[in-house]
């Protein structure tokens, strides 16, 4: 009974230096009649739910809770160069999970146990730990490009309070916890080591510099000067992120990630958009609202995030072969992503895609890690990938054009150098055809106020876009996110359609609507129609337009795919097959010197 007395009057006393440099010692830790956990034992000695003088298990800290036997399935990831092993019984994070994976019962102590307890424990992580962070991992470590150097190297953290420390030359709970101190991190009631402000803890180990290893680059370069590190937008306690953070910046790796019980991969608080929804759709939870980019997806069109087989994961292929989705992250690296606060001259990407992963337009397969050009990233889907599906049903009529590639979804052949016309998406405007259409710069989406200066280059998203983006002039969300328009197209854009090729267009916009809110409006964006209804560039042009055809019988939106002997393909005319028929059998045609073509359009023979 002396040794047991003995014991209590150690651990008051600890408890009284604890209490005197941190404010707090136990906190939820402290099980006695007097603590302030849910859980509550008979005994006054707070101590003694966790350690024994004598007699204990025979393993470290003389420990005295029954240790967990359970088999755990911990943290796997396809990017992960180090895997974990079932935690060494007896060692520290097995200490832990003797009452946190909720297999033993709180107070099943020897030999004096167990104890008689009351309360409920308020949660537990269980066995299934692929959602929290790796512990217990093989050795010897293995190096990282998101990892520190000195990691590997040395075996210590870059935190320059030394106090996240490597446990045995391992990752264990203590190397970020301290069960004895609740409140190290005043502003977070998890046991940690130090502060976490500013994600301090995350980068004690992970690096936010650049660092190339075993030829892959590091995914966190960048991040001191993303807005995710440096955002003072307040977030608001109902946000739910597990800390009392003032902000973005303070919250860091927290904003996304969860390090205990997290549902999705790489420790994602949500699978797929779900971590991004948190800020991104719910004006309440911060401070001024965060742009609500989710809003966008209850339009007509939206980028198919959704679909069964949908999601992305860190180690995929950049190229989406048989795999089509887009979530956030495919879009947007949330590590080095920035706010585009004005946007630069095509082609470069914008800084809220900054980081991000593409694919070569020069040959459709090679990756580009990061992207330099926003078309490179668009070309992961858009490009050289297989399983690509046209469904009209969800996202509009999509044209046949009679002169096509043999992938018409493959945009690459489009807008090639090599192709005879093309908007100049992957390369300068070089046509040797005048436009005299073009205007000096990009209308806004009121359709009269002058936008972004005409170049020798557009972006994807100068026609692919929310109806109602920041850019031109609206208050939502840049990028194709979402939009009332098929294609996800930022402004109308109608097809003629027929039953038949050559047969009676069944919606021809006679009288054109040459406003904002016509079937032209997209095109009206860059195109001066006043001047496409003078016949500058085409002597057919009014008499068409005025009887109600839309350009996409005649015009291929994005460039010429291929070649045809009867169809040069100059000012991208390239015509709608589903819409154009032959003329008693011969090879439709056009000739551009003569003005003359020869089909079948609307039931009449040219």
């Amino acid at each position: 009974m002396r040794t047991l007395q003995l014991v209590v009057v150690i651990c008051l006393a600890a408890a009284a230096k604890a209490q005197t440099q941190f404010g707090d010692v136990l906190g939820s830790h402290d099980l006695s009649m007097s603590g302030t956990s849910h859980i509550q034992g008979a005994m006054s000695a707070a101590c003694l739910y966790c350690h024994v003088p004598h007699s204990g298990s025979g393993k470290s800290a003389l420990w005295g809770q029954q240790l967990s036997n359970q088999i755990y399935n911990t943290y796997v990831s396809s990017t992960a160069q180090n895997t974990t092993v079932q935690p060494a019984l007896g060692q520290d994070s097995s200490l832990c999970l003797s009452c946190h994976d909720g297999t033993v019962a709180v107070g099943q102590v020897t030999p004096y146990g167990p104890y008689m307890m009351h309360g409920s424990f308020p949660s537990t992580m269980g066995t299934q730990l692929q959602g929290s962070h790796p512990f217990s991992l093989q050795l010897p470590l293995k190096d990282a490009a998101s990892l520190v150097p000195s990691l590997v190297a040395n075996g210590t953290t870059a935190d320059p309070t030394k106090s996240v420390q490597l446990i045995k030359g391992n990752v264990e709970c203590g190397s970020c916890h301290n069960p004895h101190i609740e409140y190290t991190d005043k502003l977070s009631s998890n046991f940690l080591v130090r502060d976490n402000a500013k994600g301090a803890i995350c980068l004690a180990c992970h690096d936010a510099n650049s660092r190339t290893v075993n030829g892959h680059d590091n995914p966190l370069a960048g991040w001191s000067s993303g807005i995710h590190a440096t955002s003072g937008t307040l977030v608001n306690p109902v946000a739910n992120l597990g800390a009392n953070y003032a902000n973005v910046a303070d919250f860091a790796c927290q904003s996304c990630h969860s390090e205990h019980n997290s549902a999705g991969a790489g420790l994602v608080r949500g699978g797929n958009e779900a971590a991004c929804m948190v800020c991104h759709s719910n004006a309440a939870n911060t401070s001024p609202p965060a742009p609500n980019v989710f809003v966008e997806y209850s339009k007509q069109v939206v980028h198919p995030f959704t679909t069964i087989a949908g999601t992305h994961d860190a180690g995929e292929n950049i190229l989406l072969n048989q795999n089509r989705h887009a979530t956030c992250a495919d879009c947007h690296n949330p590590h080095t992503a920035d706010r585009a606060s004005t946007f630069s001259m095509p082609p470069l990407v914008r800084p809220s895609q900054r980081g991000v992963n593409g694919i070569s337009g020069t040959d459709g397969v090679t990756p580009v890690m990061p992207v330099v050009n926003q078309y490179e990233n668009c070309l992961r889907c858009h490009g050289t990938s297989t399983g690509k599906t046209a469904n009209a049903a969800v996202y509009g009529y999509l044209p046949t054009f009679l002169v096509s590639a043999v992938d018409p979804l493959n945009v690459i052949p489009q807008f090639a150098q090599s192709s005879t016309s093309s908007h100049p998406v992957m390369h300068d405007s070089t046509s040797p055809w005048p436009q005299p259409s073009l205007r000096a710069n990009m209308l806004n989406l009121d359709g009269a106020t002058p936008g972004r200066v005409m170049g020798v280059r557009i972006l994807c998203t100068d026609c692919h876009n929310s109806d109602d983006n920041r850019e031109f002039g609206g208050a939502g969300a840049n990028g194709p996110h979402g939009s009332a328009h098929w294609h996800l197209l930022e402004r109308r854009y109608e097809y003629s359609q027929a039953p038949t090729p050559g047969g009676t267009v069944t919606n021809l916009f006679p009288n054109p609507d040459l406003s904002v809110n016509g079937p032209y409006s997209l095109c009206a964006k860059c195109h001066d129609l006043n001047q496409v209804l003078a016949n500058t560039s085409f002597s057919e042009h009014a008499r068409h337009i005025n009887d109600g055809f839309s350009c996409s019988t005649c015009h291929t939106a994005h460039g010429m795919g291929g070649v045809s002997g009867s169809i040069s393909g100059e000012r991208m005319v390239n015509f709608d097959a589903a819409v154009v028929g032959s003329k008693n059998g011969l090879p439709i045609s056009y000739n551009r010197t003569k003005n003359t073509c020869t089909l079948t359009c609307h039931s009449h023979p040219h």
